[in-house]
């Protein structure tokens, strides 16, 4: 456990404070670890008793971070009331699917006090919910935020130097999280625009699986820089159009998480993508991860509600024929080689403006 050099600006009270983590995954666990070293009491939720005896025995979570010494001051429980019982900041790191379900089961035990944090990167079906609105709906409380950014949770494990973004429009919020996870390797940065970095954080994961599949079918460093850049600029039209600042996009919470996730295979929805490109079946690419993909039911949203809005996105429309449609990698590969040649930067000349240019002079050659 660290002293309190790591983090010169907590005060005594911020100290005695306590941390909750909902989730047993990889990074819900580096996050509680990371608090416990900063010098908090961090209780962690787990559904399985037997991971929650693992923790507490051998302060390890052999399933998702088996190589990874967590600090002995997490303390892990599957019951709700042991672990969010005069908790200040509630870390919430639960898969998308299940996220509403588990913060209606806490909701007994959380106080309007409290501060929660989604850490979550994806996006509910039913009304195109990010998670932190979810946090809105179930609780009704002011001190919400998302936690995002180019974070590969083994490599905060092994404190290799990451940064985050905290965002919030409460300043409470950012401030806290600063306090409580900031440290000599992970870096936390603010941000007010939570609907822009929320929205990066599961954006990105639908790119990540097209990164994946581009490599797998041989595809060079020119190939993947071209995809990352067309990703973005798809992810930022998509966001903006949603109410998101795009400047956003040019932070930790869009380019770097971009960059981590196209091109790490410690990323599942690169690994996912990569199996794709390799001709397995997506139940095959799937099961042979073992974890969840967030970005493979992202895809799907994002196509869905894209389509309705009439939002260009042909990365994620090629993406949901692959997964989806039987369409294969490879095909769909040569499809969006052949899309149309249009506006790079769009905030700077718009896909409009190029689309009357060919028109007046007759459309771009070669």
């Amino acid at each position: 456990m660290s002293d309190d050099r790591s983090n010169p600006d907590r005060s005594s009270d911020d100290r005695s404070q306590r941390v909750a983590v909902l989730g047993g995954g990889s990074f819900g666990t580096a996050l509680a670890s990371i608090a416990a070293d900063n010098g908090f009491e961090v209780r962690q939720w787990l559904r399985d008793p037997a991971l929650v005896e693992q923790i507490n025995r051998e302060h390890r979570n052999g399933r998702y971070l088996p190589d990874y010494a967590i600090n002995p001051a997490v303390k892990a429980s599957n019951a709700f009331e042991d672990v969010l019982t005069g908790a200040g900041l509630v870390l919430v790191a639960i898969p998308s699917q299940a996220f509403r379900q588990v913060v209606r089961q806490a909701l007994p035990w959380l106080t309007p006090s409290q501060i929660l944090v989604s850490t979550t990167k994806g996006i509910q079906e039913d009304g195109f919910k990010l998670m932190s609105q979810l946090l809105e709906e179930e609780t009704g409380f002011a001190h919400i935020g998302v936690l995002s950014g180019p974070n590969l949770a083994t490599e905060v494990a092994e404190r290799q130097l990451t940064a985050t973004v905290i965002a919030s429009d409460d300043p409470l919020t950012r401030t806290r999280v600063q306090t409580a996870l900031g440290c000599d390797y992970f870096r936390v940065y603010a941000s007010n625009d939570r609907y822009g970095v929320e929205l990066g954080g599961a954006l990105k994961n639908v790119y990540a699986i097209a990164a994946g599949m581009a490599a797998a079918l041989g595809m060079g460093e020119n190939t993947r820089s071209m995809l990352m850049t067309r990703a973005l600029a798809e992810m930022s039209r998509f966001a903006v159009s949603q109410g998101a600042n795009p400047m956003t996009f040019l932070g930790l919470a869009g380019v770097g998480d971009l960059i981590v996730t196209c091109s790490s295979s410690r990323s599942r929805n690169y690994r996912v993508g990569f199996a794709l490109g390799e001709g397995r079946t997506l139940d095959e690419a799937v099961e042979a991860l073992g974890q969840v993909a967030e970005g493979v039911n992202t895809v799907r949203l994002v196509r869905d509600k894209s389509r309705e809005e009439g939002v260009y996105m042909p990365i994620a429309e090629g993406l949901y024929q692959v997964l989806f449609e039987g369409v294969p990698a490879r095909e769909m590969a040569r499809l969006l080689m052949r899309g149309e040649q249009s506006s790079d930067v769009e905030f700077v000349l718009s896909r409009e403006n190029v689309q009357q240019d060919h028109r007046d002079t007759g459309g771009p050659h070669g």
